[in-house]
């Protein structure tokens, strides 16, 4: 049983990272939608990561500096694999007109000018808001990675619970991609943002939950609206806006 949970996390990990998994472990769809209860604690480790990387390089450097290295480092662990999700939704969603056009967009590994605008004031925004909360409480900055990493992911991997799958077809550059998730699966991969968010001592918990609440729901509704569910594309760019969302609900509390 616990060989099997360890099997399922390091799928998650290899999936969501550049960490090679062990040659041990055996990938096929049924493994991969089970392994989305630990796509929370991916992002955990991510964060961890980067959090280490701030913590470090800020004793020597100042927070600015710091703050890039860790977005830098968080990027180099990930492959930009939630970015490009990013980048490739909003191409799709600003430069297609029809369903058809859209996705075939998004499939395409070329990018587009929504893409490149999505992407730099994505990472502008992350780099702007993580320097005031530095400003205001550095030492809050390496929770903050921490639980934004973590719960973005537990935001995007929710979606695939309640959204229908919407594609991909055999000419994808998409990696495989979990398509179903059942109850349990959900619910741990609920728990594992709870217990993160509660050990990192965020202030105001249940009103950070609620909010990204909200925006889960927005996201869904746009989703929707757009392509009729979701696609890993739009997976990375629910992850890339909730991830924003920790952050400006986190330094809106330190003010």
């Amino acid at each position: 049983m616990l060989q099997k949970e360890l099997s399922l996390f390091l799928i998650a990990m290899g999936f969501f990272t550049r960490i090679p998994m062990p040659r041990w472990v055996e990938v096929n769809s049924q493994r991969l939608n089970q392994a989305s209860r630990y796509f929370g604690l991916v992002g955990v480790l991510v964060g961890a990561i980067s959090a280490l990387v701030y913590t470090l390089a800020s004793m020597v450097l100042p927070s600015s500096v710091a703050i890039i290295l860790a977005m830098v480092t968080s990027v180099l662990v990930t492959g930009g694999f939630h970015e490009d999700g990013l980048a490739d939704t909003a191409d799709g969603f600003g430069g297609g007109w029809t369903l058809a056009d859209k996705l075939n967009i998004m499939k395409d590994s070329r990018i587009g000018t929504y893409g490149v605008l999505a992407l730099v004031f994505a990472l502008l925004f992350k780099f702007v808001l993580l320097s005031e909360i530095a400003l205001y409480q550095a030492d809050l900055v390496a929770a903050a990675l921490i639980v934004a990493h973590c719960l973005s992911r537990v935001v995007a991997a929710s979606l695939i619970f309640s959204e229908p799958y919407v594609r991909e077809d055999a000419s994808s550059k998409s990696k495989p991609l979990a398509q179903s998730q059942t109850v349990n699966e959900l619910l741990i991969l609920l728990a594992s943002g709870v217990i993160t968010l509660w050990m990192a001592g965020i202030a105001n918990a249940l009103s950070l939950c609620a909010l990204l609440l909200l925006v889960r729901y927005l996201l869904i509704r746009g989703f929707r609206r757009q392509i009729g569910g979701y696609t890993g594309d739009t997976l990375g760019a629910a992850q890339q806006v909730a991830e924003l969302t920790c952050y400006l609900f986190i330094l809106a509390i330190t003010l």
